[in-house]
């Protein structure tokens, strides 16, 4: 019988290999996160950050290894499967709807929750309308967390980029996630918008309860933010452990601290 004081991990990343052709991009990686951890995932370009979020999220095929989710064997799942159970991320490089509104693209986000589909909440009445009115006042509340509720009509294309940040973060979080995976979601941003985008991603972890993986070149937002970090170098954990761990391990000192 387990522990009443053990909790089983959010996420299980066992042995986790990927090969493009002859090219290994993962080898070997195991790590596992915590229910309400913020863990990070850090190296230089080419360490395989990117790859990993790519593999739990279902973009990518893992050549050998599994990932476990909340308790279910996910490895190789499609994207589309993932979201129903509770995970949701944002991208390197912003996806969002250009030719729709700010509301309308988070709308969006919600669709896997949508007994009645996309397209039917939007153009019946009965419980197809009443469904629609639900998920539309759960993007409101989205919208005044982010502050951008007076943007809900302007289209995301007039957008300054910190805002865009923002919107495809309300996108994620409409899937109302378990596990969040952000890639590098103040990359590009002014230091005010990052600084708005740490309180933020704090907000979700701490207030909503929701799990966080972190892929972020600031060391400094890294420290402050992360319960714990995983280092890669070239597809390979080299380190975990606390922040204060990590900053005083040697070979992370010398490979990746000093680098953007």
């Amino acid at each position: 019988m387990q522990s009443a004081m053990y909790a089983p991990p959010m996420l299980r990343v066992s042995n986790v290999h990927l090969s493009f052709g002859g090219v290994k991009a993962l080898g070997g990686v195991d790590f596992e996160v915590a229910p309400g951890e913020v863990l990070s995932l850090i190296g230089p370009n080419g360490a395989g950050k990117t790859t990993m979020l790519n593999a739990i999220s279902g973009v990518f095929r893992v050549t050998q290894g599994s990932i476990e989710f909340d308790g279910q064997d996910c490895t190789n799942k499609k994207t589309q499967a993932l979201a129903p159970l509770g995970m949701a991320r944002t991208f390197q490089n912003i996806a969002l709807f250009t030719g729709m509104t700010v509301q309308e693209n988070i709308l969006l986000g919600r669709h896997v929750l949508m007994k009645c589909g996309f397209l039917s909440c939007g153009v019946y009445w009965g419980p197809a309308r009443a469904e629609e009115r639900r998920h539309r006042e759960r993007v409101a509340s989205i919208l005044e967390f982010l502050g951008i509720y007076h943007l809900r009509n302007a289209h995301v294309d007039t957008l300054p980029y910190g805002m865009q940040k923002r919107v495809e973060l309300g996108r994620a979080m409409a899937v109302e996630p378990k596990l969040l995976l952000l890639d590098e979601p103040m990359a590009g941003t002014t230091h005010r918008e990052k600084d708005e985008l740490v309180r933020l991603v704090t907000e979700i972890n701490v207030s909503r309860g929701i799990t966080v993986i972190l892929i972020e070149h600031d060391m400094g937002v890294v420290m402050n933010i992360s319960h714990r970090i995983v280092v890669l170098d070239h597809g390979v954990k080299i380190a975990q452990g606390s922040p204060a761990e990590v900053s005083q391990d040697g070979n992370v000192i010398s490979a990746y601290l000093g680098q953007d």
